[in-house]
């Protein structure tokens, strides 16, 4: 598609320079529409103008297709390689989500039954063995 592009860009480049040299040197002008060969100078330019404007409108509309040609098949482009980057980013997203039974809180605050049961089963506290004191 590029190269198409490029291809009509230089055409109607092409097109422009030849049209400024119709324009600016009334010989050249004067010469190629007397090819025509009508006989009358003035209807020859005339109708030289006409095809000019003609081929003109031409070369313009074809510019204008490929360029929204290559502009929507960018857009698109675009779009999938967008909703590729969305869906990984949706992978990794789920990668560092945890299972959802296994969610902790972060902070955990014992209840009253916990307490207790956590009392019940810790080690009896002995008393601290005596030691004389020396003076």
């Amino acid at each position: 598609m590029l190269a198409f592009k490029r291809i009509v860009t230089v055409a109607a480049l092409v097109y422009l320079l030849l049209a400024v040299l119709f324009f600016l040197f009334p010989a050249v002008r004067s010469s190629v529409a007397g090819l025509n060969g009508s006989g009358s100078l003035v209807d020859d330019e005339r109708s030289f103008f006409y095809v000019l404007a003609a081929i003109g409108a031409a070369v313009l509309a074809l510019v204008v297709v490929v360029e929204n040609l290559d502009s929507s098949l960018l857009r698109r482009e675009s779009l999938k390689q967008d909703s590729k980057i969305n869906e990984l980013k949706a992978k990794l997203y789920d990668v560092h989500q945890p299972a959802p039974g296994t969610h902790n809180p972060a902070v955990s605050y014992p209840t009253a039954a916990s307490a207790a049961a956590a009392a019940e089963h810790a080690p009896r506290p002995t008393a601290p063995p005596t030691t004389p004191t020396t003076y």
